[in-house]
């Protein structure tokens, strides 16, 4: 049978042990909607009341102990970080070998976390599904949360079936059945090109960049960065799938420096350097942070200029002084970079809410950031100051004139157009 003939492979992971009923469950599930459970035991405790296609000898070994030496640890945290590190190989190898086209894993937070780990490991365009009893929750850290990652609350799951928790656990099956029939997987002819942008009312340069590029033969993949949205851009710069970046949106930068939940983790703007990936930047936003609008602003912001985008998300400037300590740690990131790197700095404002007349007007202070901002640029960059706002025509046109040049030098690949 074809590749494209046959059912699709659903990795089913969980702890057989103590979860056996409702593992067994979404494996029918998954089976009458037409896919093909692979199931793999990451119990530590005892073997499941079933054979499992992996089992927890199979996975201790692949992380190169025994299940023995697990249970001999006497810990819980470590033992799982085992069958963690024996889950991710065992997972990793299936997928290269083409034997996996999609994943759902069943757990509470210990079993999130393996999970977590897990999905990590598998491309984007491979359905990844996690019915957890701490979904959506704070406890999850940004940057361990795969970029096309979906969660399901495991309501009402402990300990056994119930109508509720069928009700969940048969809509996770099937959601990651329908998913692995009906994705188109990433990939074409066309380069692809990364963009950060935050909406299109803070920030608006992509609508001149983006059919720019692919008049010239790429496709552009614009994130929105609030959190979620640049670490599903670092994922994917950390994969090396971009032929180039523009991130104008640096202001998670800011966020992660500040506390704010509103974070795609301490690595921003570091994966695409790291992975060798030819840079173009701008300080689009760093001058804010982000925070949740429905919470009180904390005291430490007290005074400062307020803007509540909707019922969901604000932002507040920060101080002339913490403007200058981003400077120094977005340059200190780039200068880390691997690949060639452009700074643009648009000297007359870097998101929409700070022109004259709107809520975020500060001048003293982005003229404090300008100032650092120039001293702070390592040299291993080429540093270009534009006489534009980072929303005008003009700044996005100077960004494409650098990208052409790169293409020319055969620092980016050439796009293919149609």
């Amino acid at each position: 049978m074809s590749a494209s003939a046959r059912l699709p492979r659903i990795v089913v992971i969980g702890t057989g042990d103590t979860k056996s009923e409702e593992l067994l469950f979404m494996a029918d599930v998954i089976g009458k909607a037409g896919g093909m459970p692979v199931m793999i035991d990451v119990s530590i405790l005892g073997d499941p009341p079933y054979v499992p296609d992996r089992s927890r000898h199979d996975i201790a070994a692949a992380a190169g102990t025994t299940i023995t030496a697990i249970l001999d640890s006497g810990d819980e945290n470590s033992a799982m970080a085992s069958m963690s590190k024996g889950a991710v190989e065992i997972v990793r190898g299936l997928c290269d070998a083409g034997e996996v086209d999609g994943m759902i894993a069943l757990g509470g937070s210990l079993g999130t976390d393996l999970a977590l780990d897990v999905a990590a490991v598998l491309p984007l365009g491979v359905p990844k599904f996690i019915v957890s009893t701490i979904a959506y929750s704070h406890l999850l850290p940004p940057e361990r949360i795969a970029p096309d990652l979906m969660m399901i609350l495991w309501a009402g799951g402990l300990y056994g079936l119930n109508p509720i928790c069928r009700a969940v656990l048969s809509q996770a099956a099937g959601a990651v059945v329908g998913a692995a029939k009906a994705v188109e997987k990433p990939g074409g002819a066309r380069p692809l090109i990364g963009m950060t942008s935050l909406g299109s009312s803070c920030l608006k340069y992509m609508k001149v960049l983006k059919p720019e590029l692919e008049k010239r033969g790429y496709d552009v993949a614009v994130f929105h960065a609030t959190g979620m949205g640049g670490r599903a851009y670092e994922a994917v710069a950390a994969r090396r799938e971009f032929a180039a970046v523009f991130d104008f949106c640096i202001q998670e930068v800011t966020n992660a420096e500040n506390g704010s939940v509103v974070t795609s983790g301490p690595d921003r703007l570091e994966n695409a350097g790291r992975a060798g990936i030819p840079q173009i930047v701008a300080p689009g936003a760093v001058d804010m942070v982000d925070m949740p609008a429905w919470q009180e602003t904390p005291a430490r912001f007290e005074g400062r200029p307020y803007h509540a985008h909707n019922r969901l998300i604000a932002s507040v400037t920060v101080s002339p002084q913490q403007r200058r300590e981003v400077a120094h740690i977005v340059a200190a990131k780039l200068k880390s970079a691997t690949a060639p790197v452009a700074f643009l700095l648009p000297v007359q404002g870097i998101q929409e809410w700070d022109r004259q007349g709107e809520p975020l007007h500060e001048p003293a202070a982005l003229d404090a950031f300008l100032e650092e901002m120039r001293k702070a640029v390592p040299s291993s960059a080429a540093f270009e100051e534009v006489d534009a706002h980072i929303n005008a025509p003009e700044f996005a046109l100077r960004a494409m004139e650098v990208f052409d040049r790169w293409v020319a030098e055969g620092i980016v690949e050439k796009g293919r157009p149609a």
